[in-house]
């Protein structure tokens, strides 16, 4: 299963997009990918890549990963476990994804506000990534 949309920058370090497949691991690292972020829980479509596959596939393409399900919206954990991932890339380009991109931008965007970006800047960078910031507006 390819990307379902071709990744959409976020900012500078982070790109999101929809589900990626094991296969398209491999290419990654040629795009400058030095970290993949993988927001979706298993099980959440049939059909859908495990995790631990898609971990499997990072390794042999020598990128990190990391696996920050969101389940139930945007939690303090997922926001502080998405901030302690984008610290551990180094400034190294980071793809995050899920089903569509959206929950990836979103927790990617509350990441930032809490390493201090500023509100307007956050929600023009959802915008931007094609994501509609009113679900997590009051976080903002």
């Amino acid at each position: 299963m390819a990307a379902k949309a071709a990744p959409r920058r976020f900012d500078d370090q982070v790109s999101v997009s929809g589900q990626i497949s094991p296969d398209d691991v491999a290419g990654l690292p040629g795009a400058g990918i030095a970290m993949l972020i993988n927001n979706r829980p298993d099980g959440e479509d049939p059909g859908q890549p495990a995790a631990g596959d898609i971990e499997a596939a990072a390794e042999r393409a020598g990128i990190a990963y990391r696996h920050i399900p969101i389940i139930r919206g945007i939690g303090p954990a997922d926001v502080q476990a998405m901030d302690l991932a984008l610290g551990e890339a180094k400034g190294g380009k980071v793809l995050a994804f899920c089903r569509s991109g959206s929950r990836s931008a979103l927790v990617c965007a509350l990441a930032r506000r809490q390493q201090g970006v500023a509100q307007t800047t956050v929600e023009q960078q959802l915008i931007d990534a094609g994501v509609d910031p009113t679900p997590i507006a009051h976080l903002l």
